[in-house]
């Protein structure tokens, strides 16, 4: 088994890995086109396994859930969107391989660390396109390109 891969992960090569701004618009309120489009995105990612996300992602997303919504989960929903949404979707875990590669990343493009261990984690996925709001749109980092879904 790979380094860094859990028992009962499937690698594959995604076409697209989802950055954790998709999955908090999924629920925001007082963005209704964004929120349609993250959830159509999270919806195909799940039914068609073209999407996936890493440790970090989960991480991040339970954590404005929990903490930084306007209507913050409770503990128990954010266990269940958990167990439904994100480990379904959760197939790149921490290796010594990926935080060397977020490391080169941070001197090839200037991100910060932790957006390089997202570019790094995208990467290690085999994803086509990295699907977030926060890098810059059309960039190709590697063979990785940079989408805005919501531009």
């Amino acid at each position: 088994m790979r380094a860094g891969v859990f028992p009962g992960t499937r690698r594959m090569n995604a076409e697209h890995f989802l950055d954790t701004n998709v999955l908090v618009y999924s629920f925001d309120t007082t963005a209704p086109v964004k929120a349609a489009k993250a959830r159509s995105l999270v919806e195909l990612s799940l039914r068609e396994g073209r999407g996936v996300i890493s440790w970090q992602i989960v991480q991040e997303f339970s954590n404005l859930a929990l903490h930084k919504f306007a209507k913050p989960m409770t503990a128990a929903e954010c266990g269940l969107y958990l167990r439904k949404v994100l480990l379904p979707l959760c197939l790149v875990w921490p290796s010594s391989s990926i935080y060397q590669d977020a490391l080169d990343l941070v001197a090839e493009t200037g991100y910060s660390w932790y957006d390089c261990l997202v570019l790094a984690a995208a990467i290690d996925s085999g994803a086509k396109r990295l699907l977030t709001e926060d890098l810059q749109h059309g960039r190709i980092v590697r063979r990785l390109e940079i989408v805005n879904p919501f531009k």
